[in-house]
């Protein structure tokens, strides 16, 4: 299954795997894991540290030492991880449906647009989310040891998937205390509970082994906090991602977009309506006189647990809303609407072919909703993009200072993300809302060419933003602000326009200071 799996992924992004590194990628864990690779050192210090665990960056590390470091050879590694992912939800889903159904979700998972996308990307979400799969399933099987081994090898992926077994745990705990309630409600302290209350002690098992990978996570953070200092990562990644986003207001607003995205994001809605219209409208099929079953009541429960407790937790911390947090809930859901329409539906393989076209159809897409471009293959085109402006800046404005933001910033510098050839020199401001885009034009001398682009997706036009409150809240707690078109901001900076590209509702452009800047340029050069 795993090689099968593997040779589909691999064939579905095979004109992806030369790509340069994206955002995120070029931000931290690529530079974190180059520097596994150079001093054998897992605190990064050519980025600031954020406490991440790792363990992806260390199998990136050991793919560049064996092979060469390469795009292809990171996309490549990434694609395993995807492979042996989907893998591992094939088995959960074997175990708690049939073949048929697990053939068909893993099919779903492979080619829904968040998973396909992050399936090359250099990130920590997709690998954490397979190993609690495997995890899951170890743990339906009633192979604690298995489980916990999973729990723990997931939590040093990245340290959110100590929520799955923490979930299950409390579940369990909740499970354990109700049983001992109800049965001391029965018999009282007569000496016949005690066998009755023997079951416990399994439940008290699985209690411990849930536990048991918070230890490994627990190591690292003590290692982290005895070389850095810190133990949640630096104090500016601490209050971006915990400290401000506890806020009540936010906190809803933010589960709203999380069930937005278990349930309806870039056409996930086909299928959860169609479980929803086939759970409420049709009744079992049957085979041989028999009714198809469903998912047991305690697999499912399980399944809510760990959908729920990632629903909130990802509401209450992170500072970016990212649809990737939630790669380990997703699936899950899948799982259980596959196997309604499985159960319930004649015509159910057409069904999953409608939705699998659906989410093929949303890799191209652009939604009229403000996404992150890494959940598509809108990654695709920001990094075609940034490629363009930055060669064309290379070859024209060589020895130039460069107003720019990030990713770009480090785009420039880093010739080993894989956008230039050699390093740039930079003059960097926070982003292109109109504050810092008229703040630059103050220290104008200090550059002779800016590079603008666009630092996220929003539709047009942005019908929700036409409800200024919306846009108040998204300003206050998602960092939200509106990019200065190029054409405004060549006017600001007092240049012209060289260079202007635009792809899907991305833009990209390099402005060129007036002659006299580029005079004064030539003499600190000279000089």
């Amino acid at each position: 299954m795993f090689a099968l799996v593997f040779v589909f992924v691999f064939l579905l992004h095979v004109s992806l795997l030369r790509l340069p590194y994206f955002w995120d990628e070029s931000g931290y864990y690529i530079p974190a894991a180059r520097d596994i690779l150079l001093t054998a050192s897992f605190i990064p210090h050519s980025t600031v540290s954020n406490a991440h665990p790792p363990l992806v960056m260390a199998w990136l590390a050991l793919w560049w030492k064996a092979v060469g470091y390469a795009p292809l050879v990171t996309r490549t590694a990434m694609l395993v991880l995807a492979a042996f992912s989907l893998a591992g939800l094939f088995r959960l889903a074997e175990r708690v449906a049939n073949t048929r159904v697990a053939i068909a979700a893993t099919l779903c998972t492979a080619v829904y647009p968040v998973f396909f996308a992050q399936s090359s990307l250099a990130h920590v979400d997709l690998a954490a989310a397979g190993l609690i799969f495997w995890g899951l399933s170890a743990y339906v099987e009633k192979r604690l040891l298995a489980s916990a081994l999973w729990f723990a090898v997931a939590a040093l992926a990245k340290e959110t998937a100590i929520l799955a077994p923490l979930a299950l745990a409390g579940w369990e705990m909740i499970g354990l205390l109700a049983r001992e309630a109800s049965l001391r409600k029965f018999w009282g302290d007569c000496e016949d509970a005690r066998g009755d209350l023997r079951p416990n002690r399994g439940r008290a098992r699985r209690i411990a082994s849930l536990m048991l990978p918070t230890l490994p996570l627990a190591l690292w953070y003590l290692y982290h906090y005895s070389r850095t200092g810190y133990v949640l990562g630096n104090p500016e990644f601490f209050r971006y991602n915990v400290a401000s986003t506890l806020s009540p207001t936010r906190f809803l607003l933010a589960l709203a977009m999380r069930l937005w995205q278990i349930s309806g994001y870039l056409h996930l809605w086909v299928l959860t309506l169609a479980m929803l219209v086939a759970m409420s409208m049709l009744p079992p099929q049957c085979d041989s006189g028999l009714e198809r079953p469903r998912i047991s009541i305690p697999v499912q429960m399980m399944f809510y647990v760990v959908i729920l407790t990632y629903t909130v937790a990802m509401s209450l911390i992170g500072g970016a809303v990212l649809a990737r947090y939630m790669l380990p809930a997703v699936p899950l859901v899948i799982i259980l609407s596959v196997s309604t329409l499985w159960r319930r539906l004649h015509f159910w393989r057409a069904a999953v072919v409608v939705v699998a076209l659906a989410f093929v159809v949303a890799w191209f897409w652009s939604p009229p909703y403000g996404f992150s471009p890494e959940d598509n293959l809108a990654y695709r085109d920001y990094i075609v993009l940034h490629e363009d402006a930055e060669r064309f800046l290379e070859a024209r404005y060589p020895l130039a200072h460069v107003l720019t933001a990030w990713p770009a910033s480090d785009e420039l510098t880093r010739p080993w993300l894989g956008y230039t050839t050699r390093p740039m020199r930079v003059v960097r401001i926070e982003d292109f809302s109109l504050d810092q885009v008229l703040s630059a034009a103050d220290f104008r001398s200090n550059y002779e060419v800016a590079l603008v682009f666009s630092t996220k997706y929003e539709p047009s036009p942005a019908r929700w933003d036409r409800w200024r409150t919306w846009t108040e809240w998204k300003t206050r707690f998602f960092g939200f602000h509106r990019d200065v078109p190029p054409a405004a901001a060549a006017q600001i900076l007092g240049g012209r326009i060289v260079l202007s590209e635009r792809r899907k509702g991305q833009w990209i452009a390099v402005i060129e200071m007036e002659q006299g800047d580029m005079q004064n340029a030539e003499v600190r050069m000279q000089k």
